[in-house]
């Protein structure tokens, strides 16, 4: 029989279990391999509705995915020492992958001016317009409810609850009663997700194609093939494998798992991502890199670099299957005595005969040691070079001694946060030249020689990257500072023209560039309102997607469904290069104070409108409050921005409140130092909290030698941990120290807030250019 509410063949599932519901799965996503991506729909949409609409199918990677289902306020920040320390919330997708690398600075000077901010009061003299285009803090809401379809968002609801109660038999119903209307596919996806690894692929096939171009379509592909892969079930994999087109790592995992023996250059396209990382990534991700092995495109020679990596990490499965598969058997009792005693085996190791195994098995032991104490490592790795340099016939070719080398540069790069940075990083580092760099060693290296200003390195770094990664606006920037340092003629005209490519962008490094070749940002035309037509207003509550969006906005549902359908519809525009439309639905949301959203509409789409990307509510608190605490006020929308996006009741996993997500300690902290009781509400209040946010800027400002830099790091991780990172020796240009950040979230956080705060320098009309607000960071005395 076929369903009459949301045609799904029944007759396909005839041999399954009854169905049984609950909740929507709902996950964590990796943002490494393929950007992430949470997936709502429709069933039932109109033929008027869907005409207006052209789906792209196109697959998308890191570069330019958006992520569709992260919720405004996911992440919780660093968990700092200090009892003051402010904890963050939501921060803005990272183009990179992150790693934990640092360094230390033993010398130079910055050829940035030092930063001119006050240490007791901002300037009397600057004066800031008087708000008058954002209300405060209420918003009202001008725009009709033009749904069209039945079954809105009060069945919405209903089903939802059914659905979380398990009632098989209310959610077919409830898909009767919504057919036809805007979220008519909410409770099909339920009933079927309840049991999603017992479906039939053809079951999931058509829905997907029933809906296809909508978010629900993908999700319930998308989760299909991740539970089938898990399973092993790749026939199943493959049959759906076509409706997903915006995978997370995960997912991206899962379809080429499908593929790895049947078509493996679709396998193989992840080679990169998946083989040779060491860093954690999704188990679909380490259960293709195991079976890639078997991938026909697979090389001898890619074993032999995925299997050094394994014998760094001592990945003992790894490590014997790789070794079978190059012809040099290691056995588990070879590595499980090692790894008991790994000194013992260097000791004899100098009495055994020169050997394939016995170098392994060397580089083996010296990572056992280098997990203990890296610096032990390296007098083992000094005393055994010595050693085999005196033999007539060394027991340690130069590929073995370059991969020990590796291993303690890795070693040591993981240790900057309770070590501190070190220059010995970036010598081994040096020595390892020659063997093939992942990603994370290629940034490790890049970052200590950053931190050192070590030029040359960096460049070395940089030429071990990939094409692509080299493309990206951190390296690009990098290259061309290290160019403009170390490099001849022609290298240092290409660094400008690589300073003017970049400065086109308004990012953290476009801004950077800017300064470089002498451009000042200005927002121009951009920093009013957009004219938006009457068409493109009604075209919003026409799409289906933005549509669901404002509806279950207004009617305050649980903010992961609001999220989602959002950023499927700017995801959807964007890949129609409808910019009209995202304009337009920013628009909307802004003026009836969904600025989270619409902030996300404009970063995540080639539109450009400063108002709207940038706006000011509170303006008169947060001027006041910044001048009285003696701050600059585009530094305190800066770090709100970044904390809150300007939600009011915004809290994090870990507690943090508010406009300034303040912990509940550090308030506490600020109103006992402020000669207040402490009450949570009014802490939690926007007066308030702009009020005790600003102030504990201003606090943890003058902790850090009024530096700027510092003290955003500072107000993320903690002053502390922002200390620290100072160099030990001298001072240290500002975007040195900010990239060599050892915790990656701070480091992305300190970039995004310099960012924010020179373009709201421009916005509130005392501009200050991004280098000489960044200044110079000193030496931690």
């Amino acid at each position: 029989m076929t369903s009459p509410f949301c045609p799904i063949d029944t007759n396909l599932v005839s041999n399954q279990p009854p169905l049984q519901t609950s909740s929507v799965k709902l996950k964590p996503r990796y943002t490494t391999i393929a950007k992430s991506v949470a997936l709502v729909g429709l069933c039932g949409v109109s033929q008027m509705a869907f005409s207006a609409l052209s789906y792209s199918d196109s697959s998308e990677r890191s570069g330019n995915a958006i992520n569709v289902n992260a919720p405004t306020y996911p992440y919780p920040s660093v968990n700092s020492s200090s009892p003051t320390a402010v904890q963050t919330s939501e921060s803005r997708t990272v183009r990179i992958r992150n790693s934990s690398a640092g360094g230390r600075v033993n010398s130079s000077s910055s050829s940035y001016p030092s930063t001119s901010y006050p240490s007791t009061s901002y300037p009397a003299t600057t004066v800031y317009p008087t708000p008058t285009s954002y209300p405060n803090p209420s918003y009202p809401t001008t725009y009709p409810n033009s749904y069209s379809g039945g079954g809105g968002v009060e069945l919405f609801e209903q089903a939802r609850s059914a659905g979380d109660r398990g009632d098989t038999g209310a959610l077919f119903n409830y898909e009767q009663q919504m057919q036809g209307g805007n979220f008519a596919m909410y409770p099909t996806y339920w009933r079927l997700n309840n049991n999603l690894s017992t479906l039939n692929p053809a079951i999931v096939s058509q829905f997907a194609q029933q809906h296809r171009g909508s978010a629900m379509a993908e999700k319930l592909t998308a989760d299909y093939a991740e539970a089938k892969a898990q399973s092993g079930d790749y026939n199943a994999v493959r049959q759906v494998a076509g409706y997903v087109t915006n995978a997370d790592d995960s997912e991206a995992c899962a379809v080429a798992l499908g593929y790895n023996q049947t078509d493996p250059m679709r396998a193989i396209s992840l080679k990169d991502e998946v083989w040779l990382t060491t860093k954690k990534q999704p188990a679909l991700c380490d259960q293709l890199a195991g079976e890639m092995s078997s991938n026909r495109m697979i090389t001898q020679t890619d074993k032999q670099e995925r299997l050094y990596r394994m014998l760094r990490e001592g990945r003992t499965g790894d490590i014997m299957s790789l070794g079978d598969q190059l012809g040099t058997r290691i056995a588990y009792s070879n590595l499980s005595e090692i790894q008991l005693n790994p000194n013992g085996f260097l000791t004899r190791f100098a009495r055994e005969p020169a050997s394939q195994k016995n170098q392994y098995l060397y580089l083996y032991a010296l990572g056992r040691i280098a997990d203990k104490s890296y610096r032990e490592a390296h007098t083992q790795l000094e005393y055994d070079i010595r050693q085999d340099n005196a033999r007539s016939r060394p027991l340690l070719d130069q590929t073995t001694r370059r991969h020990a080398y590796r291993i303690l540069g890795v070693k040591r790069m993981n240790m900057n946060t309770d070590d501190g940075f070190n220059d010995e990083a970036v010598t081994w580092f040096r020595n390892s030249l020659g063997e093939t760099f992942n990603f994370e060693e290629a940034e490790d290296y890049a970052q200590a020689g950053i931190r050192f200003s070590r030029w040359q390195d960096v460049i070395n770094a940089v030429d071990a990257m990939s094409t692509a990664k080299q493309q990206e606006p951190i390296w690009q920037y990098w290259r061309a500072r290290a160019y403009e340092q170390v490099g001849n003629a022609s290298q240092k005209s290409q660094a400008r023209r690589i300073y003017s490519q970049l400065a086109q962008s308004d990012d953290y490094y476009g801004l950077l560039a800017k300064d470089k070749v002498g451009q000042r940002f200005s927002a121009g035309r951009e920093r009013s309102m957009p004219n938006v037509s009457a068409s493109d207003m009604a075209r919003v509550m026409q799409n289906p997607h933005f549509a669901r969006a404002f509806a279950l906005h207004e009617a305050d549902v649980n903010r992961t469904y609001v999220n989602r359908e959002w950023n499927w519809a700017v995801k959807q525009a964007r890949d129609n290069g409808d910019n009209g439309l995202i304009l337009a639905a920013a628009k909307r949301a802004n003026d009836i104070g969904w600025l989270d959203r619409s902030i996300y509409a404009m970063e995540n789409s080639t539109a450009k409108n400063y108002a709207l990307s940038h706006p000011m509510p509170y303006q008169s608190q947060v001027v006041q409050y910044s001048r009285q605490a003696g701050i600059d006020p585009a530094w305190a929308y800066g770090i709100m921005r970044q904390e809150s996006r300007f939600q009011s009741n915004a809290r994090s996993g870990v507690g943090a409140s508010g406009l300034m997500q303040i912990m509940p300690g550090t308030a506490k902290y600020i109103a006992r130092n402020l000669g207040e009781s402490y009450s949570e509400s009014r802490a939690n209040s926007g007066d308030t909290n702009i009020r005790y946010g600003t102030w504990y800027m201003s606090d943890v400002m003058g902790k850090l030698y009024n530096q700027p830099v510092l003290a955003t790091a500072g107000y993320n991780a903690g002053p502390n941990k922002a200390k620290r990172w100072q160099p030990v020796y001298g001072s240290l240009a500002a975007d040195q120290y900010v990239d060599t950040i050892a915790y990656p979230e701070t480091r992305n956080y300190v970039k995004h807030v310099m960012e924010n705060a020179t373009i709201y320098s421009d916005l509130l009309g005392n501009p200050m250019p991004i280098s000489q607000r960044m200044g110079t960071v000193p030496a931690g005395y």
